[in-house]
């Protein structure tokens, strides 16, 4: 079986660590793949060498990234030309521009042929991921409306399957946004290679000697990239809440990671004087390490499908806490205690208000109940190991190829 897999980019993220992961598995004697992916604009980091490390030669298509423009024509030619070329059995797209460009393609390979007159067009089956969406909170409403009527098209005449990560995302892109019918989707939650968060006591001291955190410091992290749906000032101000609160004098926060907006966030933070408790530590590979040295986890988005970071700090047996939006809900489970604008839920806790005095209430009650860490370590990282390996991922992947194929 042929599959020809498409992204839109592979910058740092979940996205671009599971097109490989996937590529990379599905080779051998029942299946065969290829991955086409954009490039990577200024100001993002770029993980092409995921795919090098990884044995994989993605095919790229310099004019593909990530905002639309006339380019997008001649992406979608080249990708048509490969299809030509590669005879895929199934193309799977991950990815808003991807899914938009690769899907167009598909439908126009499968069509624009002399088979069609015969009833005969080729035979091929068209996935679509949602890594997470932007139907809000990305753009305008003016865009969002355009993006919105594309996908609905798109789902209805150009994709067989369409795959979301987390039920809460099924809820919201079919059933508040009604794109496409519920018959079409299936719920594949991401894979992670797990076996990085071993020895994690042994690595506990990595990051804590790079800012100077004593043992008994509780070190906070936000890790992602540096971007405006991350909501990152929402941090900023969390930080500087804490600044002044008493209760809060153990804590250290790091953010780990880069992107366009830090230059900005570095200087929001020096005009908030939380330079002294906030380092930014860049983008740093080794995942196990950096976890390993955290304490807490903190996102602050404003849309997310199914956060990676979130899924690591679970599995690394760190308590987390977020805003409460798109996957994360599925991801920090049931309510157990509202506290009024955050709320302890059975694997972390939610932040429901999005503000700093809400977030920092959130963050200051974990921080300072150790029996409710240690309950959040336990129930996340069982939870984690038990759902989101990456031999499941795979296996749920190739499942759903062969009923499809």
């Amino acid at each position: 079986m042929k599959i020809l897999r498409i992204i839109a980019r592979l910058n740092v993220g979940g996205p671009a660590r599971h097109v490989v992961w996937l590529t990379k598995e599905l080779q051998g004697r029942e299946f065969q793949s290829d991955l086409i992916a954009g490039t990577v604009p200024d100001g993002e980091e770029d993980m092409g060498y995921l795919a090098a490390e990884a044995g994989i030669s993605p095919i790229f298509i310099e004019e593909m990234s990530r905002e639309l423009s006339l380019k997008d024509i001649i992406s979608l030619f080249k990708i048509y030309r490969k299809m030509r070329q590669l005879r895929p059995d199934i193309v799977h797209t991950h990815t808003a521009k991807a899914g938009t460009v690769g899907r167009t393609a598909a439908f126009i390979y499968r069509w624009l042929t002399w088979r069609t007159l015969i009833g005969r067009p080729r035979p091929l089956k068209v996935v679509h991921t949602f890594h997470g969406h932007v139907f809000h909170s990305y753009y305008g409403n003016a865009k969002t409306k355009i993006f919105l009527a594309i996908e609905k098209a798109l789902a209805r005449l150009a994709t067989d399957k369409v795959v979301v990560i987390t039920k809460q995302q099924l809820d919201e892109i079919n059933g508040d946004f009604g794109v496409g019918r519920r018959e079409q989707f299936e719920v594949v939650p991401l894979g992670i290679d797990l076996s990085i968060f071993c020895d994690q006591d042994g690595k506990r001291n990595l990051l804590r000697r790079e800012i100077n955190a004593s043992d008994d410091d509780i070190v906070v992290g936000f890790v992602g990239r540096l971007t405006d749906i991350k909501n990152i000032p929402l941090y900023l101000n969390t930080i500087s809440k804490c600044r002044n609160d008493p209760t809060a004098g153990k804590l250290k926060f790091v953010i780990i990671g880069d992107g366009h907006r830090r230059g900005d966030l570095e200087r929001q933070a020096a005009e908030l004087q939380i330079t002294d408790r906030l380092t930014f530590l860049g983008n740093r590979t080794d995942a196990g390490a950096f976890y390993a040295g955290l304490d807490i986890v903190a996102l602050t988005s404003m849309n997310e499908g199914t956060p990676l970071s979130l899924i690591e700090a679970m599995a690394a047996g760190k308590p987390v806490i977020s805003t409460g939006v798109g996957g994360v809900v599925d991801l920090l489970g049931s309510v157990e205690q509202d506290e009024g604008g955050f709320s302890v839920c059975g694997r972390g806790v939610r932040v429901d208000v999005h503000d700093a005095e809400t977030f920092h209430k959130g963050l200051i009650y974990l921080a300072n109940n150790e029996q409710l860490r240690k309950r959040l370590e336990r129930s996340g990282r069982e939870f984690a190991h038990a759902r989101y390996s990456k031999e499941r991922l795979v296996a749920d992947i190739c499942e759903m190829y062969r009923k499809l194929a």
